[in-house]
């Protein structure tokens, strides 16, 4: 039966973000208002609100105000892009639901309500086209509102083509920012006007991609990391997707997400429904503000990431396919000396893969490698106090490899010639229960026989014709993501100590669908501190530092050529999970002893640097970066001054530290870790190096409002290098 014409309306507010939502008359859900804190308001109040939102009819518009709900309909007269599109051949493709529940927490509500962070369920049918809704509403704890969707069929076979699902911004988000990239230059920022129609970023690579637009912000123009009304969405999933913005003729704007399907990919049967991933979404006063909700989310899922995570050693640019025994419990037993706490053998452990053209797909140990099996290295790692990791791409394959020459059906294929080859692999498909089998009892043998505490899951490719042989080749990738997060399951399920890596040619699967079964991501496989500086600058805008694998790499990067000091490298590697992907069998007496101090550095704070709140300063052009972390309490920060070229900037800049406590006092001084940064000249409130050090400077006590407000000059250094302050109340 529908709801009672009146209806509820319902106000949630949590960490300074409410939410009203109007679920009036037995319509969907629509947000009323998602941002400023309005708690207090009563039932009168949030009337006038709902009335006040009504907009006038326009001219040669339907002749009853046009109200836009979570997911639009056509039937209200909203002629932008509709929340759901599907139907029987043709039949049933316009609907209008009627609400019959709506439940808070569990609880029936028909009238106003107001609470705190809560989970709101709107059950709704539209019988003429025979399908059933459900719209569940969250606001979480740290002011993150999410939504998703199910339909359910009730009638003949129904398609579904898309379900998007939406949040209103007001006429002042003028401005949109979004992220785009590519293998190796993961996630660059761009901005452009907020258009009339629809800014539409598509992605349909089979996983998140490299380029997606990660997050999409809408906010006043000019809005920056501290400044400006900002509103964002993203969508949680790691397949096919879309983020858009659109601007309608009759002013509404949106921002609205959901997974992009392909065709005929969902058919659902009798009583058979789809439910779409959670898209977010996230407000607040400048970017920062945006993030850090996205972080406390983070923070708070459980299992939960520690930020005393492990210093890990990765020795894939150390020795690639070359796997040697001896050599590489040489390169474990100096990993250990320096205070590595986390070994990870990366590809070439199995199968055939002496290289990257063969074996993959093959998940067992190679006894031409390894005739002992990989216990030796194993046990001599454990041994050694380091936990043990290691490299799987469960979801592709080798054509030369024997599960390829055993199943060709199993390969992902949309016609009968397999798709092109990238990265000499084709994508195994999950969606078979027979290859689905294969592919996890292999991997549930090897963590059954060795002692591994993380695995790094890669990802090499796109998903090109990506459709499933056994059934004619219908589209696949829906089916492939399901099977994906269900293998990622299965696995902790069984191992619930391990932790997963998110890896996926270097960082293109980032998003809050594989982090919710994951611990870690690999930003990029581009590990140049000069490229990595930006690259983890815009990934904290959705992780925090502790999500982020952060790597020092050898002198000279194996991506981009370029030679950088050791210092550069590591300050840019400390702000995240750190790690080495070095053959240290090649560096100095010099590099390592510097490398152990950055070690000891990052030890004694990684609990800030991972746990910290990020800050990100304006006021500069992209030649400088000033980010760093300040700790929840303020008592204490750690920021960076980078300078990545000669900036347009005169001698003279001032830095300012913002996010401390305005009425504390703090001592600033330099922590210039393992020596000073090429070119380096010291302003003069750094004081003279303490006792003849000239790495150990005594810096100056400011109050936190000066810090922000006035700041301090800036030390004058080369292109590439970095000075990191050390914040401490006093």
């Amino acid at each position: 039966m529908p709801l009672d014409a009146a209806g509820p309306t319902l106000l949630l507010t949590s960490a300074g973000t409410s939410v009203l939502l109007d679920v009036t008359g037995g319509r969907l859900p629509s947000i009323v208002s998602w941002g400023p804190d309005l708690a207090g308001l009563d039932a009168e109040d949030a009337a006038a609100l709902v009335r006040g939102s009504v907009p006038l009819v326009g001219n040669n518009n339907v002749d009853v105000p046009v109200r836009v709900s979570v997911l639009p309909e056509l039937s209200d007269g909203w002629t932008g892009r509709p929340g759901l599109r599907g139907s029987r051949g043709g039949r049933s493709w316009s609907t209008a639901f009627v609400v019959t529940s709506v439940t808070l927490d569990g609880a029936e509500v028909d009238q106003f309500v107001s609470a705190g962070a809560g989970l709101v369920r709107v059950s709704a049918t539209d019988t003429e086209a025979a399908l059933d809704l459900e719209l569940v509403l969250e606001l979480l704890p740290a002011g993150l509102l999410r939504q998703r969707a199910t339909v359910t069929n009730r009638g003949e076979p129904y398609t579904v083509d898309d379900l998007v699902l939406t949040y209103p911004v007001p006429a002042e988000a003028d401005e949109l920012l979004d992220l785009t990239g590519r293998w190796g230059r993961e996630r660059l920022p761009q901005r452009s006007a907020f258009p009339a129609g629809t800014h539409l970023r598509e992605n349909r690579k089979g996983r998140t991609g490299s380029d997606s637009a990660y997050v999409l912000h809408a906010g006043t123009p000019g809005f920056g990391f501290a400044d400006g009304e900002v509103l964002a969405v993203h969508t949680a999933y790691s397949g096919n997707h879309t983020h858009y913005a659109e601007r309608v003729f009759t002013g509404e704007r949106l921002l609205g997400g959901g997974e992009l399907l392909m065709s005929g990919e969902v058919l659902l049967g009798t009583d058979e429904h789809y439910t779409s991933p959670w898209v977010y979404g996230a407000s607040g006063t400048g970017l920062d503000d945006v993030a850090r909700r996205f972080h406390q989310h983070l923070r708070a899922r459980e299992p939960r990431v520690s930020s005393d995570r492990p210093v890990t050693l990765n020795v894939w640019e150390a020795v690639y396919f070359d796997h040697d025994r001896d050599r590489l419990i040489d390169l474990a037993e100096r990993a250990a000396a320096l205070g590595v706490e986390r070994y990870v053998l990366d590809d070439g452990w199995f199968g055939s893969r002496r290289d990257d053209r063969s074996g993959l797909g093959d998940w067992v140990v190679s006894r031409d490698v390894w005739p002992d099996g990989l216990h030796p290295l194993v046990d001599r790692v454990r041994g050694l106090g380091m936990q043990f990791g290691l490299w799987f791409e469960p979801e592709m394959v080798n054509a030369d490899s024997e599960v390829a020459r055993a199943h060709p059906e199993w390969i992902m294929a949309a016609r009968a010639e397999w798709p092109l080859e990238s990265r000499f692999q084709q994508v195994l498909d999950l969606g078979i229960p027979e290859a689905y089998a294969h592919v996890r009892d292999q991997m549930m043998a090897v963590l059954d026989d060795y002692d591994i505490g993380y695995l790094k899951w890669d990802h090499n490719r796109d998903l090109i014709e990506a459709g499933n042989q056994t059934d004619g080749g219908r589209a696949g990738i829906h089916a492939q993501t399901a099977a994906f997060y269900r293998l990622l399951d299965e696995l902790r399920a069984a191992h619930p100590g391990l932790e997963i890596e998110s890896c996926s040619s270097g960082g293109a699967r980032v998003d809050l669908g594989v982090l919710e079964r994951t611990d870690r991501v690999w930003v990029s496989d581009n590990i140049d501190p000069h490229d990595r500086q930006q690259m983890l600058r815009w990934t904290t805008q959705l992780i925090p530092p502790e999500y982020m694998g952060s790597h020092i790499a050898s002198g000279r990067s194996h991506t981009t050529g370029r030679v950088h000091d050791l210092g550069f490298r590591a300050a840019t590697a400390v702000f995240g999970h750190l790690g080495i992907e070095w053959d240290l069998a090649k560096a100095t007496d010099d590099e390592l002893a510097q490398l152990r101090a950055w070690l000891d550095f990052y030890k004694a704070h990684r609990g800030l640097l991972l746990g910290g709140d990020v800050v990100r300063m304006d006021g500069f052009d992209d030649r400088v970066l000033v980010h760093g972390v300040v700790a929840p309490d303020r008592s204490r920060a750690i920021i960076a001054h980078v300078v990545l070229d000669s900036p347009h900037s005169v001698p003279g800049a001032r830095i300012r530290f913002r996010g401390l406590d305005p009425q504390r006092r703090y001592a600033v001084r330099p922590a210039l870790v393992g020596g000073r940064p090429s070119g380096l000249v010291a302003p003069q409130w750094w004081g003279e190096p303490v006792g003849g050090d000239d790495t150990a400077y005594g810096g100056v006590v400011v109050t936190g409002a000066a810090l922000a407000g006035v700041g301090l000059a800036a030390a004058s250094i080369h292109p590439d290098q970095a000075v990191l302050y050390l914040v401490n109340a006093v």
